[in-house]
């Protein structure tokens, strides 16, 4: 296609070649050619801006060839093809800065008490039980899954008024969703379980795992996941997407199937890396046409080095979500497992410091890397041994929040299994801090070596049922 300005250089120069060569052209005649000639140009170049407008629109908006990624996504989706719940909440300019809330506190009296809680203070957001650590849904949905029926219990009685309260105070809510964590449904359907002997297995908890390779698993836990995106919630948070805490030392002996992945030349590490990263990926796409940010849990570890064990790539996770959030809880590495940190839950500062900037490392290696938002320790670990814990006051949760403020990492959460927050904390930290635990730090020292940290599920299962 001639371009306009191209094309009226072609007009101009036929009429000045027309007028030199035939004299019986009267003025008249030249002005209404020159009149007409403009008028095309014009023409040609509303058309081409229309056209421009049309292939960026198209570029922005485009579904992939066949040839190409069926998983490639357009840049944008107009708002006019995403859902509408009807729930006005904003995503926080400033970033987000949340706590937990279980569905009992938020379906009971304590909820009136966490929304002022965050009222009062600079917090924004709030993390809520939709599918808890035991399988249950916890509030009716209008859903047509047989699973999500029998599985939904009535603990949020009134979800639109949850809701409106919210939107009123512009809390922005995101939907905790416990996928492979799940005693109910591996009770209920052992084929989508992990057996041993006959019987489910469970961990030293009691409680079971569905089969992350199961895509029977996956859509159940997006079909919950879209009745909370329904509901109006602007986030959905995936919790526990990993194997079973041990796993590697115990596939032998459990009975599973692998489904689609028995077949590929992957190893069994490989394997469980690729599940659980792709059933983030597969939640990711379905979950686009309702508009929601999607966001995942993850071991602090991860970002050290990969957890096969358990399936769990920071890198590979972190490129299929809109936020990643780790758990760095100080109190969950064990003695000595970082460097210069001889007792962990005493330096907060220094845990949240050193962790950041290993996961900045990985992050800015990705080429379009999520928005990062840890959790944060807002509890006391009393179960460490003596003398390798401290209680966790306004002083040490403004540490943590310091130490990602440093890394220029903005957002957190806080997680309290009883949903008892410390007052009086500041957190937008507008003022200089004492930094709790900074001193203690030492300099210069070696990232830990693999397998070092002595993260467990046994303590982090012991926090969570804490004051429950």
């Amino acid at each position: 296609m001639i371009k306009p300005w191209k094309l009226s250089a072609f007009v101009v120069a036929g009429f000045v070649a027309t007028t030199l060569s035939i004299s019986d052209v009267s003025a008249e005649e030249d002005a209404e050619e020159t009149e007409q000639d403009v008028e095309e140009t014009e023409e040609e170049s509303e058309e081409a801006d229309e056209e421009t407008e049309e292939e960026n629109e198209a570029r922005l908006f485009a579904i992939p060839d066949a040839e190409e990624d069926l998983l490639t996504l357009p840049r944008l989706i107009p708002d006019r093809f995403t859902y509408d719940s009807g729930v006005d909440i904003e995503y926080p300019e400033d970033g987000v800065r949340g706590i937990f809330s279980t569905a009992h506190s938020a379906g009971g009296q304590k909820f009136t008490e966490l929304v002022d809680f965050v009222d009062q203070t600079d917090l924004n957001a709030m993390v809520i039980d939709v599918k808890d650590d035991d399988g249950f849904i916890t509030f009716e949905t209008e859903s047509e899954d047989e699973r999500v029926q029998e599985n939904s219990r009535d603990v949020i009685t009134d979800v639109e008024g949850m809701m409106d309260t919210l939107e009123e105070s512009q809390i922005y809510p995101i939907a905790r969703v416990v996928v492979f964590k799940d005693t109910i449904l591996g009770k209920q359907e052992p084929e989508l379980s992990f057996t041993e002997g006959g019987n489910v297995w469970t961990n030293p908890g009691g409680s079971a795992f569905v089969n992350p390779f199961s895509e029977e698993v996956w859509e159940y836990n997006v079909e919950v996941a879209r009745q909370a995106a329904e509901a109006g919630f602007k986030e959905i948070q995936f919790d526990y997407v990993r194997f079973p805490e041990g796993f590697g030392s115990r596939d032998d002996a459990l009975n599973y199937t692998e489904g689609n992945y028995a077949d590929s030349d992957m190893d069994r590490y490989e394997k469980r890396i690729a599940a659980v990263t792709d059933f983030v990926e597969y939640a990711r796409e379905e979950l686009r046409e309702y508009g929601v940010k999607v966001s995942v849990d993850i071991f602090g570890v991860a970002a050290m080095y990969d957890e096969p064990n358990i399936g769990q790539s920071f890198a590979a996770i972190s490129e299929n979500v809109d936020v990643i959030s780790s758990m760095p809880y100080p109190s969950h590495w064990g003695e000595g497992s970082l460097p210069g940190i001889r007792y962990p839950d005493l330096e907060p500062y220094n845990v949240m410091d050193y962790y950041s900037q290993v996961e900045n490392e990985v992050l800015e290696e990705l080429d379009n890397p999520p928005v990062s938002r840890p959790w944060l320790q807002d509890f006391t670990a009393s179960y460490l041994p003596d003398g390798q814990w401290t209680s966790y006051d306004a002083p040490e949760i403004e540490a943590q929040i310091q130490a990602l403020y440093d890394n220029n990492i903005y957002e957190f959460l806080l997680w309290n299994a009883g949903n008892n927050y410390t007052p009086g904390v500041d957190y937008k930290l507008g003022l200089d801090i004492d930094i709790a635990g900074a001193e203690l730090m030492e300099d210069d020292e070696e990232m830990p070596e693999e397998g070092s940290e002595e993260e467990s599920d046994e303590e982090s299962d012991e926090e969570d049922s804490e004051d429950e």
